[in-house]
């Protein structure tokens, strides 16, 4: 019998970093484009953010291991909400008048360098965002109920796996379709679920060690069994 729900000393905490960290991800780090050669795929271009964002999966694998689908729906929420404020936010500061002066023009064109992305791309990381991470967290949470919570690192994976395949293809394909040949959308896709990927592979010893100190501190290890998986609801 699952254990009631109650409240939580770190909850809170992680959930301010996840946003956090959804936040930094998506307007600072998104308007520097980098490369790196991979092997197989050799010199690969990708957008800074990516070394960042799936902090935020990572942050999502760790509230439902331990609270529970719920919790991280409203975190996903949270998300969305703060992105999309983020976005009309710059898009009404760009948009105001400047005062007059040349410190104040260069001001305004380095503005509209980071934060003037197009509302395509704006609405693609969102759409994306928002169905990658109910996947993750959704396969998570039905994994955990299938090995009956052994193999932490196999729903972990297996659930970013699932979560970035479709938060990557969503991405470009509503971002940059029509404008960028299919071979290299397709190619840039590719590259970016990999490093996404490959980053929670690496990360996971320390999920291990950061799930096991919350389920110790918390006293709570929940597992989905009677859970309305809708996405469509912040009630926890």
């Amino acid at each position: 019998m699952d254990a009631p729900r109650r409240h939580h000393h770190y909850y809170d905490l992680i959930l301010a970093a996840f946003v956090v960290v959804l936040l930094c991800s998506n307007f600072i780090g998104a308007g520097k484009a980098a490369t790196v050669d991979l092997p197989y795929l050799g010199p690969t271009v990708f957008g800074a953010g990516i070394l960042f964002f799936p902090i935020a999966y990572f942050f999502g694998d760790i509230l439902t291991e331990v609270y529970g689908y719920a919790y991280d729906r409203r975190a996903v929420w949270a998300g969305f909400a703060a992105l999309a404020f983020a976005a009309i936010m710059a898009q009404i500061v760009i948009a105001l008048p400047i005062a007059p002066g040349a410190y104040m023009a260069n001001y305004q064109k380095g503005l509209e360098t980071v934060f003037g992305n197009s509302w395509r791309i704006a609405l693609a990381s969102m759409t994306a965002f928002w169905c990658g991470s109910f996947v993750n967290s959704y396969v998570l949470a039905k994994m955990k109920i299938w090995t009956q919570g052994r193999h932490l690192w196999s729903r972990t994976i297996g659930s970013t796996a699932m979560g970035e395949l479709v938060d990557s293809s969503l991405f470009y394909f509503l971002a940059f379709y029509g404008l960028w040949p299919i071979e290299e959308l397709l190619q840039v896709a590719l590259a970016q679920y990999v490093l996404k990927t490959s980053w929670e592979v690496l990360a996971t010893p320390l999920t291990y060690w950061i799930v096991g100190f919350l389920k110790r501190k918390e006293n709570e290890d929940f597992y989905d069994n009677h859970t309305n998986f809708t996405p469509f609801r912040v009630k926890v």
